[in-house]
């Protein structure tokens, strides 16, 4: 009589090609699985969108930190570790190598972009009207970094494309943590045609210009999700996209608030 491998019916179906640097496809010894795990963080991201348009101050901030550290609890939940999310202790020097790097390159091309007359008209903003230093301040060293950085690096860098590479691989990952991260911006995006002038001419003030806007935006975050997902990959660790993440934002806010 043959004897049968236990492990024979929980050895993972093979799905394609797989790059040299997919993890592991074994399910996660987990109280659930990939699947429903991937599920409950969309789910997540749709309530933490709807809410965190809506709140500002220290609300929003209070919820970014819920929302990331609830998210990292799915993927516990799931069987995932700090590796999985881009945290593992043993990365993070290389991922503040990584992030210094870029966000000196950041600064150095919005410098230039800025001083150019050809470009300068791309930075400007009606929304810094009226907004003073101090609040410059906050935005770029408070909210930025906690309001928008950690909850959307945490969420699609860290646990959604953790539980998608090992369950699918990197392509994988990469296409629905961009896709879902072009989507989260459609609501911040709303009223970006009248409050860019160099978008307003373009665009104009109806509702198919808004329309198109909004596509566009979602299309160019999706395409820079693509961009994060490459540095969450070869730096293998968060803390790269983190600080690019980091200096478009913050650095978009210094060079509007000089140019206002």
């Amino acid at each position: 009589m043959s004897r049968r491998d236990p492990d024979e019916g929980r050895r993972p179906a093979v799905r394609g090609p797989r790059s040299p640097d997919d993890p592991p496809r074994a399910r996660w010894r987990g109280p659930i699985g990939t699947g429903p795990a991937v599920v409950l963080t969309v789910a997540v991201l749709v309530a933490a969108n709807l809410l965190l348009h809506r709140w500002t101050g220290p609300l929003r901030l209070i919820a970014a930190v819920a929302v990331a550290a609830l998210l990292l609890g799915v993927l516990r939940w799931a069987g995932g570790t700090a590796a999985d999310a881009g945290l593992a202790p043993g990365t993070r020097a290389r991922g503040a190598r990584w992030a210094s790097v870029l966000i000196g390159i950041v600064a150095a091309v919005y410098l230039v972009g800025a001083l150019l007359p050809a470009t300068r008209s791309l930075f400007e903003d009606r929304r810094y009207d009226g907004m003073t230093g101090g609040e410059l301040a906050v935005r770029v060293l408070v909210v930025v970094p906690v309001g928008t950085v950690l909850v959307e690096e945490v969420a699609f860098r860290g646990v959604l494309y953790g539980l998608v590479r090992r369950a699918r691989g990197t392509v994988w990952a990469t296409t629905v943590s961009s896709l879902l991260f072009g989507l989260w911006h459609v609501l911040p995006s709303l009223h970006l045609a009248t409050a860019k002038p160099a978008l307003t001419g373009v665009f104009g003030e109806s509702a198919l210009g808004s329309v198109l806007a909004i596509g566009g935006a979602v299309l160019f975050t999706a395409a820079a999700g693509v961009l994060f997902c490459e540095l969450r990959r070869r730096s293998d660790s968060l803390l790269a996209p983190m600080g690019l993440h980091w200096a478009v934002n913050a650095f978009g806010y210094v060079v509007g608030f000089v140019l206002r």
